[in-house]
């Protein structure tokens, strides 16, 4: 039941950002260009993102379990440090140059666009080498007994 209802709210996650416009780099790219032709449009798509998110957290923050019974993982930091700032601006510095964020990049590669296979390779390099960084730090870390 779990796979079928992650399925299920992939593809409804998948289908709302073809609709939105999200998936198309050009649209996104248009929104962020305050300077020039800018394309407000995708404003009210974050809009709406962010009012489903802030009353689904809210109800979310109510439960032990979720609706199919899973142990519900919330994030419980809200410190702003380095690494939070520093991700932040390398993700929007690529979502400016790209186009796409990992989302929209994984609708745009099962349309078969070019531009995405690049960001998505280059996205799961990056993900690989911060996986790689990340043990290392902690491997070198002594462990005290």
């Amino acid at each position: 039941m779990l796979v079928f209802t992650s399925l299920l709210a992939g593809l409804v996650f998948g289908i709302g950002l073809l609709i939105s416009g999200m998936a198309d780099p050009a649209k996104v790219q248009g929104f962020l260009d305050l300077a020039g032709a800018w394309d407000p449009s995708l404003a009210f798509v974050m809009g709406g993102a962010i009012a489903v998110g802030v009353i689904a957290f809210a109800l979310a923050r109510r439960r032990s379990v979720s609706i199919l019974g899973a142990a519900m993982r919330l994030p419980n930091s809200r410190e702003i440090d380095r690494r939070l700032v520093g991700g932040s601006v390398l993700f929007g510095i690529g979502w400016g140059v790209a186009g796409f964020c990992p989302g929209p990049g994984l609708v745009a590669l099962g349309m078969g666009e070019p531009k995405a296979l690049v960001f998505v390779a280059a996205m799961l390099a990056g993900m690989g080498a911060f996986e790689l960084f990340e043990r290392r730090k902690h491997s070198a870390v002594p462990r005290t007994a």
